[in-house]
């Protein structure tokens, strides 16, 4: 029998990508309220045997997220701010640029600015475990910062807000139940297997990953906190895929906790016309597939089966 699907999405500027088994699939509102929806192709590493595997498949899966938000989030700014005729794609160099920018701000700031900043007060701390832990402590306290900041940003939060709408259309699909944006409304705008957990996540393993390599040259530290991101990223990746398979039971509920309450820095209710943009991207997905056949993708109630 084959396994499964998961599937899940991104929030983008007036729209939601929803990443389907095949593809995926982009809806994004124009400037005029209509609807654009198009079909984007996965990156080649998108190997569905080795995301199989254990620990690579969290590599590869980071990685398609950046690549897939990256093109989604540009293609969805000049559709929002245009008339959705532009067809303007990034070329390759491009796209390496601004994934290279990305994992380098992401890098510097979340594991390097929290290293520096302990390191310069080190005479403070009286043990080796207390400075990691102080730098645990603050690197998770400028994830909090940077997250609480930008949400302050009215762009920001309709994105927030989008986000919720894609949460809530992925739970009416597990859930087996209609896809119309009524039906939506019973289900929370949180969901085990966000990325916002996945960091959570990354954060607080970091901590200990970092504490038990002790307090070497500050060269070796920085070294570490770059070369051992992805290593950390994998394990933090089965942990939240482990957990949001066993979210219904007492330990899987107790370890999504946490990242269930930081969505609620990024994630807000959408209104209806969220909803309804939502679907449209869920189905978008499930039709490329051949979940739910094409006739329906103008159709909102499309009830696609139990996948609980």
């Amino acid at each position: 029998m084959e396994k499964r699907f998961s599937y899940g999405g991104q929030a983008v500027i007036e729209g939601v990508l929803i990443r389907g088994r095949k593809s995926c699939t982009l809806v994004v509102r124009l400037p005029n309220g209509a609807l654009h929806k198009e079909t984007l192709h996965l990156p080649r590493i998108s190997n569905e045997r080795l995301r199989a595997i254990p620990l690579i498949r969290g590599v590869l899966t980071m990685a398609e997220t950046l690549i897939l938000g990256v093109r989604a989030l540009t293609r969805s700014a000049n559709l929002a701010l245009e008339d959705g005729d532009s067809s303007e794609e990034l070329s390759p160099w491009a796209l390496r640029g601004m994934l290279a920018a990305s994992l380098t701000f992401g890098i510097f700031l979340f594991f390097l600015v929290p290293l520096l900043a302990t390191r310069a007060v080190e005479g403070v701390f009286p043990t080796t475990f207390l400075l990691n832990l102080s730098e645990g402590l603050f690197r998770l306290a400028i994830l909090l910062g940077y997250i609480w900041l930008i949400g302050q940003m009215a762009d920001v939060r309709r994105v927030f807000s989008y986000h919720g709408a894609e949460h809530m259309a992925v739970h009416a699909f597990e859930h087996g139940d209609v896809l119309e944006p009524q039906s939506l409304r019973q289900y929370p705008t949180m969901h085990p297997r966000c990325g916002t957990g996945f960091l959570l996540v990354v954060v607080v393993l970091a901590m200990v990953v970092f504490t038990l390599l002790g307090n070497p040259p500050l060269w070796i530290s920085m070294l570490s906190r770059v070369v051992l991101v992805p290593v950390i990223a994998s394990i933090s990746y089965e942990f939240i895929r482990w957990a949001g398979a066993h979210s219904s039971k007492p330990l899987g509920k107790l370890l999504i906790t946490p990242g269930l309450a930081l969505q609620r820095l990024t994630t807000r209710q959408p209104d209806l016309d969220q909803l309804d943009l939502a679907i449209a991207a869920m189905k978008g997905a499930l039709i490329e597939d051949g979940v739910i056949p094409l006739e329906l993708s103008s159709d909102h109630q499309a009830t696609v089966g139990d996948n609980s």
